[in-house]
């Protein structure tokens, strides 16, 4: 059932849908519209800050105009989503780019209070006749029941906690979660608090780069996953070499990665609401922190090594 909505939806897509994160500043054109050619659905990472996201939905639609044939989407909208930090993100300059370029899907993620969700939700359908589908991104079964209820997302996506860049800091991984929230789904359906229609396609993600964890998620119950530190070493990323080529040679990624919010602090990116963190690569800077050095030194070093192009600390 899933993949056919998938298909009806997203009529380019290849099943099982592989899907690229909306990694913010990492994930613009050039990502998101390679992985939309190759059969996926990419998104652009335009996070808390709309000021330059009409010239990369622009970007975007001059690369997929150069595809023959050209990619086939739905109600005239744009092969690509944009993912959206609702803490900060500005809903009038997100509705004006949306309007101009109907992507064909917008991605909600960490909002101060669901309520964000519900407007944003009304909104977009309202602004595109439902052509742009609604995805939110949840990491607990709580939240996965709320915003189901609330706003009646297109798409859920369920990230677990080994997932890279920022989620809860209190979650599980989707071996856990992603059935708990199947079930809760179907209960809802049950008591008659959701239509069996308005129930979403669920798409898995956190700790999932390669074929097996594919095969794991679909078995749990999901309809495709989402993947994106898999993509950060891809030519399209938008990303330092020194990064990329640190991304590569790290293995045993339980114990050479954590979250915290050691990285958003040295970054400047505080804005974050406090029950979420960012699991970033243990680097100097995380030692430096944990060692106890002053906290404008290390800023200072952490602001060094990202000028020469050095592994920055964190992923976004």
């Amino acid at each position: 059932m899933g993949t056919r909505r998938i298909i009806a939806q997203y009529p380019w897509a290849k099943a099982p849908l592989i899907v690229s994160a909306p990694m913010r500043q990492i994930a613009l054109s050039e990502l998101a519209t390679e992985v939309s050619l190759a059969g996926g659905l990419g998104f652009i990472g335009s996070g808390s800050d709309q000021s330059d996201l009409d010239q990369i939905l622009e970007d975007s639609r001059r690369l997929l105009s150069k595809i023959e044939p050209p990619l086939v989407a739905n109600h005239g909208t744009l092969p690509v989503g944009v993912g959206f930090l609702n803490w900060g993100a500005d809903l009038k300059a997100a509705l004006s780019s949306i309007k101009k370029y109907k992507p064909a899907a917008i991605w909600l993620f960490a909002p101060r209070h669901n309520d964000n969700l519900v407007e944003w939700t009304q909104r977009t359908r309202s602004l595109t006749n439902g052509a742009t589908k609604i995805w939110i991104q949840v990491g607990c079964v709580d939240d996965a029941m709320d915003v189901v209820k609330s706003c009646k997302p297109d798409v859920l996506i369920v990230q677990g906690c080994d997932a890279g860049g920022h989620g809860l800091n209190q979650s599980a991984s989707i071996i856990s979660l992603l059935p708990e929230v199947s079930s809760g789904l179907g209960t809802l359906v049950e008591s008659g608090e959701l239509k069996a229609a308005e129930y979403p396609i669920l798409i898995a993600t956190g700790g999932i780069v390669e074929g097996r964890g594919v095969a794991a998620a679909l078995a749990l119950g999901a309809d495709g996953v989402c993947m994106g530190t898999r993509y950060l070493a891809s030519h399209e990323a938008n990303l330092s070499k020194g990064y990329k080529d640190e991304i590569i040679k790290r293995h045993n990624g339980g114990k050479c990665t954590v979250r915290s919010s050691i990285y958003d602090q040295l970054r400047g990116t505080t804005d974050w609401p406090k029950e979420y963190g960012g699991r970033g690569v243990i680097n100097q800077s995380y030692h430096d922190a944990m060692a106890g050095i002053d906290w404008t030194e290390n800023k200072s070093k952490y602001a060094e090594a990202v000028k020469a192009g050095r592994l920055l600390s964190g992923l976004s």
